[in-house]
């Protein structure tokens, strides 16, 4: 436990016309990691309320305020907020006081050692209108369904990870709904942990039905990323073959009818097709081509590898 209270801890919070809950939201973080070190990192979305005269007011040296230029949104609130932290743990965390500062010490430990790079909350006894669970328990169950990373609560925003895991992480569009699984891609040993939720203190929930289709899109991005971001002419080449294959089968088949039988085939939807098959298949197969082409490209002129290394062992022992 010392170690880790000597270790420098970052809580990242994207706050968006919080002005109501960040003073509050502030002195439960002090009061529950008292004896820690650490800094809070409150990244200010381009609030329209009083939310960055609240925190300037508080003249708090642990409080490092960043003001965004123009509302982002959250992901790459966060983004910023992880960029400029200083932590060799960083945390997440919602600024609505849903989630529980106090909750954060019973998590760290996980963390500690590194056997876990990510400790993930679960929202026991969610306390969010209908509205926002049902998709976030679609999205839930599509995301253990289709990647095999069993996590119970993509959405819970109360997160620790490791300093080099989180500051590998590009989020962007809506990906902090996916920010476990991000960690997942890069590699990261992940830890779930209970957690409280509570009901929000004040304001507006900024939720609404229309994410919905951005989670979605943004789910199917990370599903091509995890399966084919390496490899995207297994994807487009496949289906491009497959198309070209058909197409030709039903030109064949047309032929046959045309010289075979001496029927007309020039007014039949059946040739358009056809011909849509072959000519859409070569697009296919050529996109996925061009595609690795970038992917060599992008890992190539940064002088990137397609692997992690964790750890290196001589003799049984670290290197």
């Amino acid at each position: 436990m010392e170690v880790l209270t000597q270790s420098l801890l970052s809580i990242v919070v994207p706050l968006y016309n919080e002005e109501e809950n960040v003073s509050l939201l502030t002195r439960k973080i002090h009061e529950s990691l008292q004896g820690y070190t650490y800094q809070i990192v409150y990244i200010d979305d381009f609030s329209t309320d009083a939310t960055r005269e609240v925190v300037r007011k508080m003249a708090d040296p642990k409080v490092h305020l960043i003001c965004l230029k123009k509302n982002y949104g959250q992901s790459l609130a966060l983004a910023a907020g992880i960029d400029y932290a200083e932590g060799e743990y960083i945390i997440t965390m919602d600024g609505d006081l849903q989630n529980d500062p106090g909750d954060i010490p019973v998590m760290l430990p996980y963390a500690l050692g590194g056997e876990f790079d990510v400790v993930t909350g679960i929202r026991q006894k969610r306390k969010d209108s209908l509205i926002k669970k049902i998709p976030s328990k679609i999205a839930n169950f599509l995301v253990r369904r289709v990647t095999k990373l069993d996590i119970k609560d993509n959405g819970c925003a109360l997160k620790v990870f490791s300093r080099t895991i989180a500051k590998d992480l590009n989020l962007y569009g809506e990906m902090h709904r996916f920010i476990t699984l991000l960690a997942f891609l890069e590699g990261a040993q992940i830890k779930q942990v209970p957690v409280r939720h509570h009901a929000r203190h004040a304001g507006e929930s900024k939720y609404g039905l229309e994410r919905v289709f951005k989670v979605i899109a943004d789910m199917m991005l990370l599903l091509f990323i995890r399966k084919y971001f390496q490899r995207p002419i297994h994807l487009f080449g496949i289906f491009g073959v497959l198309l070209i294959l058909l197409g030709i089968a039903i030109n064949a088949y047309l032929l046959v009818v045309k010289f075979g039988f001496g029927q007309d085939i020039g007014t039949r939807p059946l040739l358009i097709f056809g011909m849509m098959f072959i000519l859409g298949g070569i697009q296919l197969f050529t996109i996925g081509i061009v595609m690795e082409l970038l992917i060599r490209t992008y890992y190539e002129s940064q002088n990137k590898r397609p692997y992690r290394i964790k750890k290196v062992l001589i003799g049984g022992k670290p290197a």
